[in-house]
């Protein structure tokens, strides 16, 4: 799939990759840092407005209530094949890498 959403920072890929399970905010902090062996620290304003820009790119929807307090996010199909595209993409590259080495 051919988008201008590839590369996809670090940042998004951690959050689409933890939004794969419903998850809240703060969790989903929490996740990342875990999954990154303590590598990417993802600050709470950071992650609200990358929240933002994915519910605007229809990557994610919230699927608590409303009126929730704590609001729960969910990857959508399209946010699922971003990620997917950029799996394959990062390993597509790493393929290259690795065989570039071997001459």
């Amino acid at each position: 799939m051919k988008t201008d959403q590839l590369p996809l920072t670090e940042t998004i890929f951690y959050l689409l990759l933890v939004f794969s399970e419903p998850t809240y905010g703060y969790l989903a902090i929490k996740k990342i840092e875990e999954l990154s062996m303590g590598n990417v620290r993802i600050a709470a304003g950071t992650m609200y407005g990358a929240i933002e820009n994915l519910l605007k790119a229809e990557m994610i929807i919230q699927v608590s209530p409303i009126q929730e307090r704590r609001k729960i996010y969910h990857i959508t199909e399209y946010g699922r094949n971003i990620l997917t595209d950029e799996v394959n993409r990062m390993r597509h590259c790493t393929q290259i890498f690795e065989e570039m080495g071997e001459k």
